[in-house]
């Protein structure tokens, strides 16, 4: 099947803000494809059109594609909609994860009928990794219930698919942390901001946008979230017609968080290939901080609400994944929702602990600002817990945010260090001596089991009461 693209729209600095033409920027930037196609009822023909999609979207060195909400069928009616689902280990989706795999690429599927019962699906959004393993799944919140006599839509998606209830945190990615939402939910702001709270660079809307509303809304949506969350929107669209019912708008396309349309689709079946650039983010951000002006003492802050299964696996969790290896309970001698403060396998001075959010992120940039908020408030509640501990009268608080700057555990902490009265010779040795301390050839401290670091958890656990 022979496809057009089209190149990313070069962007012209001229129009915006001055304090966002930094002459230095950071090696921030990715390459993107957003896919447009016409689904069917047919799964082997539709699957055969998104991997002439990602494949062109290799050509084009994309590092993550984005294909539209309904990419694995169409369906005449809603029944046949519910007999032709699967399940997330159903074949049709181990297709496309070796897809992903195949060339090398993450896929956003954005929108899969999976098979809940008999009669109910879920309208799911899959995000794959290049290695072909799930990373996130996000059931769509906000179902298209709607009857515009005026221009001829009605639709009630309600009567086969079941609602998501809570909203999945951004997946961090080679172009950047992309949060996964799905068509109609374009319509209601507090998700996007929610998303963007939680450090979202890119917000996603794979969408079957009905030609009559897309011809209205659809750009002019995608802008505004873009604008107002100061981020990348990216919207693959399913386009032309379905069946004898079923048309859709198309116009799959990229939005820079200045609200520039910086890619688009013309053609049925189609790419644009478009580049996410971080360090354009952060200036956006920066000229115009509209985050830090909100006044959620007047209105309230747009986080989302807790997962109560989560928190309670936390609550009642024996091991913490902590980067690449794991933290056992009896170590823990703090938490919160959101943070521990636990004992550490090596000490550079007796009483160096660590503190982490619960959720395993390697840099300070992919935490949210409420995770941030949460981990330096224990930080401060333990300092004085352990330089009462061990009689100190100072201490040295420390982040190694990536490789190059010694953080060796791929995951955000926080080192504690209480220090006293010439400990050091020279005070700034102890950055050394952190550097080096968990090295393999390392004399500084001592490696210790998981008894002597759960009776010094124990210890400072009764500090706190």
């Amino acid at each position: 099947m022979k496809l057009r693209w089209q190149i990313l729209l070069k962007r012209s600095f001229s129009n915006y803000p001055s304090s966002a033409k930094s002459s230095k920027t950071m090696n921030s930037k990715g390459i993107i494809a957003v896919c447009q196609m016409t689904a069917t009822d047919n799964k082997a023909k539709n699957l055969e059109i998104c991997t002439d999609l990602v494949s062109s979207a290799k050509r084009m060195n994309a590092q993550v594609v984005f294909l539209p909400e309904a990419c694995d069928y169409i369906a005449g009616n809603k029944v046949q909609s519910v007999a032709m689902a699967e399940s997330l280990d159903g074949p049709l989706l181990e297709q496309y994860k070796n897809l992903a795999k195949s060339f090398g690429v993450w896929l956003s599927l954005g929108g899969l009928h999976i098979k809940v019962d008999d009669e109910t699906v879920s309208n799911t959004h899959v995000l794959i990794s290049s290695n072909g393993e799930i990373k996130s799944t996000y059931s769509k919140l906000h179902l298209f219930d709607v009857d515009c006599k005026e221009v001829n839509v009605c639709l009630k998606e309600s009567s086969y698919c079941k609602p998501g209830d809570k909203i999945v945190p951004p997946v961090a990615t080679p172009v950047g942390n992309v949060a996964l939402s799905i068509c109609y939910d374009l319509r209601f702001p507090e998700l996007s901001t929610s998303l963007a709270m939680q450090n979202a660079h890119i917000l996603t809307f794979p969408s079957a946008f009905t030609y009559a509303t897309g011809k209205a809304h659809w750009e002019p949506l995608l802008r505004a979230r873009a604008i107002e969350n100061q981020c990348y929107v990216v919207a693959a669209a399913q386009s032309g017609k379905h069946n004898d019912k079923r048309t859709s708008w198309g116009h799959a396309m990229v939005v820079d968080p200045w609200g520039t349309v910086i890619g688009e689709c013309s053609e049925v079946n189609n790419i644009a290939v478009a580049e996410i650039d971080l360090e354009f983010l952060r200036r956006t951000r920066l000229s115009m901080p509209v985050f830090e002006h909100r006044r959620n003492d007047v209105y309230p802050a747009l986080w989302p609400k807790l997962d109560s299964d989560a928190v309670a696996n936390h609550q009642e969790s024996e091991t913490y994944k902590f980067g690449q290896v794991t933290v056992k309970s009896s170590g823990v001698f703090s938490k919160t929702d959101l943070t521990i403060a636990f004992t550490n396998k090596k000490c550079v001075v007796p009483g160096h602990v660590l503190v982490s959010p619960i959720r395993c992120v390697q840099r300070m940039s992919e935490l949210t600002v409420k995770e941030v908020s949460d981990m330096f408030a224990l930080v401060s509640k333990v300092i004085p817990i352990v330089e009462k501990a061990y009689n100190g009268t100072s201490s040295t608080v420390v982040v190694q945010d990536g490789k190059d700057a010694g953080q060796t555990i791929q995951h955000v902490h926080v080192h504690i260090l209480p220090r006293r009265p010439g400990d050091y010779l020279n005070n700034d040795d102890i950055y050394r001596d952190l550097a080096k301390h968990d090295k393999a050839d390392s004399t500084i401290g001592q490696w210790r089991s998981e008894e002597e670091m759960a009776q010094e958890a124990d210890f400072l656990r009764k500090l706190f009461v």
